[in-house]
């Protein structure tokens, strides 16, 4: 048995945006069809480190990811991802980090294609750590921007993330901002990438049309959006076990009593071809309000979506 290791450029340099948003949206679509074996991921020292796996049967292929976040340091993601499958003697072992970037980018990608307006085209990004090149990637694959706003309490790392994706946005207005309430005003899309532990804007500062993606909070302490967005909004999620388990904005609005579980909808399911028996429920979500919100905690089958990709291109 080879084990093949890859780090960051070589990741890279195999799995454009594109791949990975088409491979993420095959993998949820495969979960709404039961094709996996997906535990609720472990947890440990309040999300400091995670263990996440995923089992997909038509394939007889496997995923476990291992991981720890440090917000404090760089990068705040370190950790291994590892893929095997019955029918290969080698297995392939890729750098978390690079991996839940990626990963995390299309999925947004894959909701704010189904959700976003078509012709959307100005997005507010806020947060410039280490998932938001990825963000505006991904955003960008999917809606061509025009404008990009980026928002950080840190000026100098909002300038710095503009200065790294700039060379790939020929042509896109330019933005820095401080202050998130303001930058929202006007967005199309907006995007959330932060370790807020309180909504970073009120429901009223954002547009009657928008879609919002929050791919921060990812424990039951964190919140990005304020509940009255979830109450007045089409909400996706990732998967529902592990929003209500982990989501604090989720969490907050069903302990609130403005939102209840029936109002979410998995994206695996809003992504299903309509029949005549059941019109498609992206096709609902759409038309049900002007505004829509993706929220993702991150589950396992969008890393083993992006692991097949690697041991597609890597292994013998």
């Amino acid at each position: 048995m080879t084990t093949f290791t890859l780090g960051e450029r070589e990741i890279r340099d195999a799995v454009p945006m594109n791949e990975a948003i088409d491979a993420v949206r095959r993998g949820f679509l495969d979960l709404a069809a039961g094709e996996f074996e997906m535990p609720t991921r472990t947890a440990l020292r309040d999300g400091q480190f995670l263990v996440m796996s995923a089992h997909h049967r038509p394939t007889a292929s496997a995923m476990i990811k291992t991981l720890s976040v440090n917000f404090g340091r760089t990068p705040a993601i370190a950790g291994s991802v590892v893929w095997s499958e019955t029918g290969r003697p080698d297995q392939l072992v890729a750098t978390a980090g690079t991996v839940t970037a990626l990963r995390t980018g299309a999925a947004v990608g894959v909701a704010t294609d189904l959700l976003a307006r078509p012709g959307a085209a100005r997005l507010t990004l806020i947060g410039a750590g280490g998932q938001a090149p990825d963000q505006i990637r991904a955003v960008h694959a999917v809606r061509p921007l025009r404008r990009l706003t980026v928002v950080d309490t840190d000026p100098r790392r909002a300038e710095t993330l503009v200065e790294t994706v700039q060379s790939e946005l020929p042509g896109v207005e330019l933005r820095t901002a401080s202050d998130a309430e303001s930058a929202v005003g006007d967005a199309e899309i907006v995007c959330c990438a932060t370790s807020a532990t309180a909504p970073l804007f009120p429901a009223s500062a954002l547009p009657e049309r928008v879609h919002v993606n929050a791919i921060g909070a990812y424990r039951p302490t964190m919140r990005e959006l304020p509940a009255e967005l979830l109450a007045d909004s089409a909400v996706v999620v990732d998967e529902l076990g592990a929003v209500l388990e982990e989501s604090g904005e989720v969490i907050h609005a069903l302990g609130a009593g403005v939102l209840t579980e029936d109002a979410l909808t998995e994206l695996g399911t809003a992504l299903a071809p309509p029949s005549a028996a059941a019109p498609s429920s992206g096709a609902r979500l759409a038309e049900a309000t002007g505004r829509t919100v993706f929220k993702t905690v991150g589950v396992a089958v969008q890393d083993w979506a992006v692991a097949r990709l690697l041991a597609d291109k890597f292994l013998p």
